[in-house]
């Protein structure tokens, strides 16, 4: 009788990843999103965002649908990415919403889109629940990837509780996402280490894991790629920067993302 062996699914090594990430400012901007969400934000304070995310060299221009084609634009012949939220913050908008919203982005041009998780159905606990956010999470997916673009799907973890946590990874993993991401910043709580790592420990190496709301230093963001994240979501993206190169840092931004 031959036996046949099935190799365990390779871990992913953080540290490895954060030591390289850590080793100088341009690669830890590369895995930085730099992110202006402010309902508030100003069409020149995107083009701002847009212009530090040119000369760091951040893995993409993180902004609200509105702003989409400003940033594509400003960012053309950079080689940073434009991101998006979709179905932004809440994650309570019908699928259909989320979709059309997906579809109208991708137009425009961009290249990350970061989608929230329909907490609600989620804590809802059926299987036709359950069922529910990965169709969800698979209708947006779907169209991103026909598109070329990746999905990073926002659980909002400081809502859940453990094993909604766990749920909703799996879900999202499920329905294709390309990242699995803490948080909107606009909740209760924002990225903790310990969330960090219980998502990694999901993912293994399907997906990449994005740590975001409250990351205000080179402290913070260490942190959170020791313990498993491969982008950091922040506005003190510069700050965390200046902080690395060992240059006075720049004033941390007192709320948001």
């Amino acid at each position: 009788m031959t036996t046949i062996a099935i190799s365990e699914p390779a871990t992913f090594d953080a540290l490895s990843f954060a030591t390289h990430a850590l080793s100088s400012p341009r690669n830890l901007a590369a895995v930085i999103d730099h992110t202006q969400l402010k309902p508030e934000a100003t069409r020149a304070q995107v083009l701002h965002l847009c212009a530090e995310a040119a000369e760091y060299g951040f893995a993409c221009a993180m902004v609200n649908p509105t702003w989409v084609a400003t940033v594509v634009e400003a960012l053309a012949g950079t080689g940073v990415r434009t991101g998006v939220v979709v179905g932004f913050p809440l994650g309570a908008s019908l699928s259909s919403s989320k979709r059309d919203e997906t579809v109208q982005v991708l137009k425009l041009g961009a290249q990350d889109v970061d989608m929230v998780l329909n907490v609600g159905l989620l804590k809802s606990g059926t299987k036709e629940d359950f069922e529910a956010v990965r169709q969800d999470i698979r209708g947006v997916v779907a169209l991103a990837h026909d598109a070329g673009a990746i999905v990073k799907v926002i659980l909002e973890t400081c809502l859940l509780s453990f094993e909604e946590k766990l749920r909703a990874a799996e879900l999202a993993l499920a329905a294709g996402a390309d990242f699995l991401k803490t948080s909107t910043g606009f909740s209760t709580g924002g990225a903790t280490v310990d969330d960090i790592a219980l998502l990694r420990g999901a993912a293994g190496n399907r997906a990449g894991v994005k740590a975001s709301g409250g990351i205000r230093s080179l402290t913070d963001a260490t942190a959170m790629l020791k313990a498993g994240a491969t982008r950091i979501g922040a506005s003190a993206s510069v700050k965390i920067i200046a902080e690395l190169s060992g240059q006075a840092p720049a004033a941390t931004p007192a709320e948001g993302y």
